[in-house]
């Protein structure tokens, strides 16, 4: 009998849903919105709702299908527990026990960004390959871990949270995390913007990039015009994320790096300079470790929940 499977990538805005046949080939993809009020009661719910519904319209028989993943932004245990969730308005919750009760369906749960890492390693920037290190530069830096073709989760639920490595010790302003000095700081789209606008209040040196609003994208446009204030903006960012992968890479030896999120979509551009400095810092045996950018966009946390159940 073919399987069938349901992805859920939790947003503080939208759900994202997809079903899957066992061959990984998407048969429908929608999405509803995230009610986060009354500290999120209705999102469970308004998923199941939005399951069974979709069961019913493609004929399904609820013993053809092997399970719901979901991914939740933030820490979550492997047994499905969230501590808290701000931005979904959750306190403590047992997200798995509570949408296999409302569906009567088994469900496995994780962190969205390394369920969009399992997503990329299985059919996206990181196929053929069961070692890979994600990272994910969009309005903060996430990090997904996956070894020997399984999440490394680590004991809190939050393993691969690369944005919060310490990488700075003269900055004054806080990190969303409350601490100072995080990789995030630098190396998101904010990050980005932030070192831009610093490099042109220090110097007098015309720029395309004067006169207008200050982005990830702007910067890396003028990169490619030869910018010489945004080619400087791109070599700080550059410094700081090819340092910290070299760390990571040094613990874990991974087999690919693949950069997903907003900002990746700079294009190989953005690879040149992470690499760069990534190389003269990295450990013998992990100078060489290939990058790559990651090519499931919006659609990894439901193909990296998809393969939570398919396994």
């Amino acid at each position: 009998m073919k399987k069938y499977c349901f992805g859920a990538d939790i947003g503080g805005t939208t759900v994202k849903f997809g079903l899957f046949d066992s061959d990984g080939i998407v048969l429908e993809k929608w999405e509803i919105p995230t009610r986060t009020e009354q500290e999120g009661a209705a999102i469970l719910p308004d998923m199941a709702a939005s399951i069974r519904e979709k069961i019913q319209e493609h004929g399904l028989n609820t013993d053809e299908i092997a399970g719901i993943g979901v991914d939740v932004p933030g820490p979550i245990s492997e047994d499905g527990i969230v501590p808290h969730t701000a931005n979904l308005g959750w306190g403590y919750k047992e997200v798995t026990r509570e949408l296999s009760e409302l569906t009567g369906l088994p469900c496995r749960a994780g962190n969205d960004a390394n369920v969009a890492a399992l997503g990329e390693m299985w059919l996206g920037g990181g196929k053929g390959y069961t070692n890979v290190l994600m990272i994910t530069l969009g309005t903060g830096v996430g990090g997904g871990i996956v070894v020997n073709g399984k999440i490394l989760t680590g004991a809190h639920g939050a393993g691969g949270e690369i944005g919060h490595i310490h990488v700075d010790d003269t900055i004054e302003e806080c990190c969303g995390c409350g601490n100072k000095g995080c990789l995030e700081q630098f190396a998101s789209a904010t990050g980005i913007a932030r070192l831009g606008r610093e490099i042109l209040e220090e110097s007098d040196q015309p720029s395309i990039m004067r006169g207008q609003e200050m982005s990830a994208k702007l910067v890396f446009d003028s990169v490619k015009e030869g910018d010489e204030l945004a080619i400087r903006t791109a070599e700080v960012f550059g410094q700081y994320l090819g340092k910290a992968v070299a760390g990571m890479t040094a613990v874990l030896d991974p087999e690919i790096i693949v950069i997903g999120g907003g900002v990746s979509k700079a294009g190989p551009v953005l690879l040149d300079y992470v690499r760069k400095y990534y190389r003269p810092c990295a450990f013998k045996s992990a100078k060489d470790t290939p990058f790559a950018l990651a090519e499931l966009g919006n659609d990894a946390g439901i193909y990296g929940c998809a393969k939570l159940i398919l396994g």
